[in-house]
């Protein structure tokens, strides 16, 4: 078993976090929030919010801190607090009180009294349907919309008509937040070189670049440090508020600033997953052959549209061969909290209604749901030539089924004591991808080795990876290679998010590692050298020639160098025109519901993957049961209420539902391991979003093999299983 390489600073908590930086005379922030959903500031009065104990500086968009909207070509447009008076959302970010303590900047913040000009809000995704909208992107000329028809046949509707087996339904998902468990924060100090922030973030470079367009100042005075991220998921891809603030009045008061969001801010000041409402007809002939697959999905979005839960595109456009296809999207601007990337979006919320649907076809073609997903699996995303560059579900499916005792499967459930026990399944896919990542390769005299990139590990373990990868690839042992993460001043490793990391940087150290290895072998045939005109070979972290061997620490010490570094870089090439790429899954569930209480429990989990080479199994697998956990709390567990005014009901993780221990039984994940060099040289495809596809759907399923109540909306609750128990 490989143990983390930040296991150790984790458990004993030497780990330092962004919150837990502090510098002498500190001063803490702490941020105002609007309560209407939608209007204007009329008046901010902070004159008893000043005159408390311990505070030095209030800032309102009357009185505002020195910032500018950033907009780049990567992140695109990032909104900033203070800028102006619109309110668009309840909970927005509308002012920032700095004082001696955090007590006495939280006590003060109270003492803000606002008044509004407000307007009428829009709140709810199911009465704003009637206004949605094209997403920005199709305006731009993107595919919000798409139809690939057979010959002959004129529209989804023709083909739909024409299927002897046909079912429709709509199905819904609510908002979610990423209840990360490390809060957004931020510790800013200004030095001579300029900023220095301390901010948990997915990508320490792309964060430098924000604040310093923000700032207006060099990228190079802007320097963003986050070695630990404690859970992001998405959440923490862009700078954050407390980021925005903590410098600028940092920079105002010459005084280093700490912004802490309270757990309750998180909810709003923040960003989450979007509500879906998803519309799926399936035709299909007697045999199971998809014929038709038409998919309409509307998501909310805030007021901006800067963000699209791409539900539709995401799943049914990749995931099953049909002879047609039709999918679109649409958006619903809300007077909301923004949205953004939340693990695996677009195919989490986009499974359910899909593998559901699947589900539902099935049984009106008696016929059993695995047998019926491979009759139509795709060997290529239907209309695309380039087919999979790899692509093992049916072995997921089948080794799922013997591990799991699928065939023990009752069609109608069976039932033990008061309890009804039901089995689901359902496919699992996100796209393999692949960012630039550049990495540094450092080697030192006392024969262990640097392996450094800007990227950040929020929990997943990418410093593992560097050292596993690292290792394989210069040779030595994993224990003798140092990864350095979290950094804007290493070379560029890019975002840590769509489970790319350990394709991109992995990529990247062979590079560079390679390179390392052919500029030792140089120096030491060089004129002077140990090796002076050898033909000379590395293994084992040995330069060799004939009988002679050196490490290569022991040749930098007799060349007395105190170093030998290299960079390498990699990035998405020419394969994206020829191939297809993905991971794949195949999730099992089995649950129990009370006969008369209608109680959920979930008894039995299990989930096997193709995702490539496995690099760590251990961290693998703990990323698998991570998102399998989470796929479980989308079904049964969490859901944002707002109410009218736009307010959260449940913005807080006292009535914010996730899974506790008890919720979750024995969760089994198994990989069937095939490397695929054709998407990267290290063979490894992503799973850190795909662990939650599909999961709550095969919640869904189980729960109407059980009971014969088919639940379309997430999260599943008691009372939908009451009213025909």
């Amino acid at each position: 078993m490989t143990s983390r390489v930040d296991g150790p600073l984790k458990v004993t908590g030497r780990a330092e976090y962004g919150a837990d930086h502090t510098f002498p005379g500190l001063v803490h922030g702490y941020v105002v929030l609007s309560t209407i959903a939608h209007g204007e500031i009329d008046t901010m009065d902070v004159t008893a919010a000043k005159g408390a104990p311990g505070v030095i500086g209030v800032y309102t968009p009357f009185d505002p801190l020195e910032l500018r909207a950033p907009a780049s070509p990567i992140l695109g447009d990032t909104w900033v607090p203070l800028q102006d008076k619109e309110v668009t959302y309840y909970g927005q970010p509308i002012g920032f009180v700095v004082a001696e303590t955090y007590e006495q900047a939280r006590d003060a913040a109270m003492l803000v009294e606002v008044s509004y000009l407000a307007r009428p809000a829009l709140t709810s995704l199911q009465d704003g349907l009637d206004s949605a909208e094209e997403p920005p992107a199709a305006r731009d000329g993107g595919p919000s919309a798409l139809a690939i028809l057979a010959p002959g046949v004129e529209s989804i509707e023709d083909a739909l008509a024409e299927s002897p087996v046909v079912v429709e339904a709509t199905y819904t998902t609510a908002a979610q937040n990423h209840a990360a468990m490390e809060p957004h924060s931020a510790v800013a100090v200004w030095g001579p070189d300029g900023l220095t922030i301390h901010s948990g973030n997915q990508g320490s470079d792309l964060q430098a670049m924000e604040l310093a367009m923000a700032l207006g100042t060099e990228p190079s005075e802007v320097h963003a440090v986050n070695p630990f991220v404690g859970g992001a998921f998405g959440g923490k891809g862009r700078t954050s508020t407390p980021a925005f603030l903590a410098a600028a009045a940092a920079r105002t008061l010459d005084r280093p600033v700490k912004a802490v969001l309270s757990r309750e801010q998180v909810f709003t000041a923040t960003a989450g997953r979007a509500a879906t409402v998803q519309k799926i007809s399936l035709g299909a002939e007697h045999d199971g052959t998809l014929n038709a697959l038409q998919h309409d999905s509307w998501c909310s979005t805030p007021m901006d549209r800067s963000f699209v839960e791409p539900t539709s595109h995401g799943t049914s456009r990749e995931w099953y061969a049909t002879r047609n296809l039709a999918i679109s999207q649409k958006i619903v601007p809300l007077n909301i909290p923004p949205t953004t990337f939340m693990r695996a979006p677009g195919e989490a919320p986009g499974s359910f209604a899909l593998e559901s649907a699947i589900d539902e076809l099935a049984i009106a073609l008696r016929m059993d749901p695995i047998e019926l997903r491979q009759r139509n699996n795709s060997t290529a995303p239907p209309g695309k030539d380039l087919q999979w560059s790899s692509k093992h579900l049916d072995e997921c499916f089948r080794v799922g089924a013997a591990r799991f005792g699928w065939a023990d499967r009752a069609p109608e459930g069976r039932t033990d004591g008061d309890w009804l026990v039901g089995m689901g399944t359902a496919t699992a896919m996100f796209p393999a991808l692949r960012f630039p990542a550049t990495v540094e390769i450092t080697l030192l005299p006392d024969d262990t080795a640097t392996v450094a990139t800007s990227g950040a590990d929020p929990g997943t373990g990418l410093l593992t990876v560097l050292s596993l990868v690292g290792g394989e690839s210069l040779d030595i042992s994993p224990d003798r290679v140092m990864p350095r993460l979290g950094d804007s001043r290493l070379p560029s490793g890019g975002m840590s998010g769509g489970s790319t990391a350990t394709a991109s940087a992995g990529t990247a150290i062979m590079i560079a590692a390679a390179k390392a290895i052919d500029e030792l072998l140089a120096l030491a045939s060089a004129p002077g050298a140990p090796f002076e005109g050898m033909e000379v070979a590395y293994a084992d972290g040995r330069v060799q020639a004939g009988e002679r061997a050196m490490t290569f620490g022991e040749l930098l010490r007799a060349l007395d160098r105190p170093a030998l570094s290299v960079t390498g870089s990699s990035a998405p090439g020419e394969e994206l025109t020829k191939h297809s790429f993905s991971s794949f899954g195949a999730q099992f569930c089995e649950v129990r519901v009370h006969k008369w209480t209608r109680e959920i429990r979930v008894s039995r989990m299990l989930g096997v993957f193709d995702a490539g080479r496995i690099i760590n199994p251990t961290a693998a697998r703990s990323q698998i049961v991570g998102g399998m956990i989470w796929g479980v709390s989308a079904a049964l567990h969490e859901g944002l209420e707002i109410e009218e005014n736009g307010r959260f009901a449940n913005g807080d993780l006292a009535s914010y539902l996730i899974p506790v221990n008890a919720d979750i039984p024995d969760v089994d994940v198994h990989f069937v391991e095939y490397p695929d060099t054709l998407h990267n040289s290290v063979g490894a495809k992503g799973l850190g979003e795909i662990g939650i596809v599909g999961m709550a759907a095969a919640v869904a399923n189980a729960v109407h093999n059980a009971t014969g109540i088919r639940v379309r909306h997430l999260p599943i609750q008691i009372e939908d299983l009451l009213d025909e128990s």
